[in-house]
């Protein structure tokens, strides 16, 4: 965006709500409030009136519903679209099918019931309407529904999985803004008996990760589950981070297990990419490859130098099929990465590695 202030429409049948929105947003000097809505009508009514730059709406209302709202603002007024969800199984999948539909991102507001508990999130929310603000909803309609192959035809079967010898070696994947459509693009073309594991650091908070973990094993041939403490590291599995934990490895009796611990504490997200990098740099023995895909911020930069330090292959998305191009940009500025590439690409390098 340019010095022209983010005129935004907050949507929610709270009052409540509603002004502690605003009073977050109007704390920022480059933001400014179009209007609100308490419902879905009047949102569709103020989004064509009123143009804001970004919308946050509220997943459960009465009447029209969020996911209703969502689908009709894409159809006919298409505007970034920051949702406002709660931490329960199903705000968590009714957050995916919002993002899958053309939502940005989202915004946990599980914790906000007084005036003190709202400013948990007022930085989240004002830095998320700042980044979608610029962001191409054609864009990300484009993502939703471009094919994307292993290019399976060009390339050899892959070997046999061993599961006494372990993975045949590791993929590290970290995402954050437009992550979750992202990898389902790329997750769910991958054969159930690939040779490797996945590791995956979505940026989401506690309770969403799960929901992700049970979508995404509907989808995908491989088996995926949400990460949890001890489990060992095997071919053919993709392993979610969970939400308000990072996620770490360590060597026992030759078998590589996860670690899920809350420390360090200092740093931007947890799960972080860089903390999961790192410790994959420090304990994996066999071939590794780091891929850093759509996201705000810098996230990963310090993880894929200790991966490229121990010989493995960096990956980032390119530009044009990135939500938000910040967590790849940063990756590309290290000098480390040895390919960018678009996201149609992702999963056929995921396939093709180590042959």
């Amino acid at each position: 965006m340019s010095d022209k202030k983010i005129s935004t429409l907050v949507v929610d049948d709270s009052a409540f709500m509603r002004k502690a929105l605003k009073r977050m947003l109007r704390s920022d000097p480059v933001i400014r409030i179009a209007g609100d809505a308490k419902d879905g009508l009047e949102a569709l009514e103020k989004v064509k009136r009123l143009k804001p730059d970004v919308v946050t709406l509220d997943v459960k209302m009465p009447g029209m519903d969020g996911i209703q709202t969502l689908k009709r603002i894409m159809q006919e007024n298409p505007t970034p679209v920051i949702m406002i969800s709660t931490m329960t199984s199903e705000g968590g999948e009714t957050t995916l099918r919002a993002l899958e539909l053309g939502a940005v991102d989202f915004i946990d507001k599980s914790s906000c019931h007084t005036n003190m508990d709202i400013l948990d999130i007022a930085d989240s929310l004002v830095q998320k309407v700042k980044v979608v603000a610029g962001v191409d909803v054609e864009k990300v309609a484009e993502i939703k529904t471009a094919e994307t192959t292993p290019a399976p035809r060009i390339l050899p079967p892959p070997p046999a999985a061993v599961p006494d010898k372990g993975p045949s070696h590791l993929i590290a994947v970290g995402a954050s803004t437009g992550g979750p459509v992202s990898l389902e693009k790329v997750l769910t073309v991958l054969p159930a008996d690939y040779p490797g594991a996945i590791l995956v650091v979505q940026h989401m908070p506690i309770g969403f990760t799960s929901s992700l973990a049970e979508r995404m094993n509907h989808q995908c041939p491989m088996e995926v589950k949400e990460a949890q403490e001890d489990d060992t590291i095997l071919p053919g599995r993709i392993y979610i981070a969970p939400g308000g934990y990072h996620l770490k490895l360590r060597l026992e009796n030759n078998e590589h297990r996860v670690v899920l611990t809350k420390t360090p504490r200092d740093t931007a997200h947890c799960p972080s990419v860089d903390v999961m990098m790192r410790s994959v740099a420090e304990n994996w023995q066999g071939p590794m490859m780091g891929i850093i895909m759509t996201g705000m911020g810098s996230d990963g930069v310090r993880g894929i130098q200790d991966m490229k330090q121990k010989g493995a292959t960096i990956i980032a998305q390119d530009e044009n099929t990135c939500v938000v191009f910040g967590m790849p940009r940063a990756a590309h500025l290290t000098g480390c990465v040895d390919r960018m590439v678009p996201l149609h690409r992702i999963a056929e390098e995921i396939y093709g590695f180590n042959r």
